[in-house]
């Protein structure tokens, strides 16, 4: 079960996983940045 194309997916998967989140938690964060910024309260 754990061969080598298992491995190389796992590995895949997991990169491809962290590299959505790390892009959608970075257009949150520049989003709400420039939201902030426009707002003078």
């Amino acid at each position: 079960m754990l061969d080598g194309v298992f491995f190389s997916h796992a590995i895949a998967w997991l990169i491809g996983a962290m590299t959505v989140c790390a892009a959608g938690l970075t257009f949150a964060a520049l989003f709400s940045l420039g939201r902030s910024g426009y707002r003078k309260d």
